[in-house]
């Protein structure tokens, strides 16, 4: 088997696993503070243990860590409101909105790297909107999940661009800046638990029964594993080859869910339409993508 190909299994083996994620989302029982708490301290032990293994551990500078762990606040953030949007709607509904993250970064990229406005991508981005407004149209009680899936969608978008900004400054590898992000992530997130538990009070913060292996399996198995697999990939792929891959991995979410919860029941024509305006946003923009060139 060609080395590429091997590459090339290897790298949707790793979309599998992070199609998965939202999963989460609904077996374990804890809030989405919690829930991301622990999640991000299982990551950061189980990276740190790899790191180590490797000897690829080595002294970054504190200014190069504050920045870095800045963008692990936002990523927290990102992962609360994801796990927020799923508990509130459903599985389904929720990695339908974080598809509409392109639309975000067309419209920050320029705002934060000062840019000039690319009006052709925020107008291929309008379909993906419309699409959010064809599932908007669903049952009132999925609604809130659809403003805290768009808030993670835009999180990740912002995370995205400044992730990208702090390691050209930094010239941090990823695997190094993700632990520190991870880092920073838990840091804000402890801060935020008193916080969490006086609006919340009834909200249980200690792990229940099989959310300890579901935690345990969400940090490892179903977030460094397809970051390091994602890791891999890019040594023998193009950034664009990835990231086109990462577009199927909404669809891997919905499929699981489908099978484990029986969430096609839930929704009806309308939010079928709205993944069909999604996927076609994200079709159009790599199409343009490949018409010019870029990778």
């Amino acid at each position: 088997m060609k080395e590429k190909t091997v590459t090339l299994i290897i790298l949707h083996i790793a979309v599998f696993l992070a199609g998965w994620t939202g999963i989460f989302g609904r077996l374990i029982s804890l809030g989405e503070l919690p829930l991301v708490w622990y999640r991000m301290i299982a990551s950061v032990v189980v990276l740190f243990a790899v790191l180590a293994f490797m000897k690829r551990i080595h002294r970054t500078a504190i200014s190069a860590v504050m920045k870095i762990c800045g963008c692990g606040v936002l990523l927290a953030l990102h992962w609360v409101a994801f796990f927020a949007s799923i508990q509130a709607s459903n599985v389904s509904i929720g990695v339908a909105c974080v598809a509409t993250s392109c639309f975000f970064t067309t419209l920050f990229d320029p705002l934060v790297n000062k840019k000039r406005f690319q009006w052709k991508n925020i107008l291929l981005s309008f379909i993906a909107i419309a699409g959010i407004l064809f599932i908007f149209s669903i049952d009132v009680r999925y609604r809130l999940g659809i403003a805290l899936g768009l808030l993670c969608a835009a999180l990740y978008s912002l995370f995205s661009i400044l992730n990208i900004n702090v390691a050209e400054e930094t010239k941090e590898d990823s695997a190094t800046m993700l632990m520190y992000e991870l880092l920073g992530g838990v840091l804000f997130l402890t801060l935020s638990i008193p916080v969490f538990r006086a609006i919340y009070p009834a909200e249980p913060v200690v792990p229940q029964g099989n959310d300890i292996l579901s935690l345990l399996l969400l940090g490892s198995l179903f977030t460094i594993v397809p970051f390091l697999f994602q890791l891999q990939a890019l040594r023998k792929l193009n950034a664009f080859t990835v990231n086109m891959a990462y577009n199927l991995e909404p669809l891997y979410s919905i499929a699981i869910a489908a099978v484990l919860f029986g969430e096609l029941q839930e929704v009806g024509f309308s939010f079928w339409v709205g993944i069909f305006l999604i996927v076609l946003s994200v079709v159009l923009q790599t199409y343009s993508v490949i018409r010019k060139g870029e990778s």
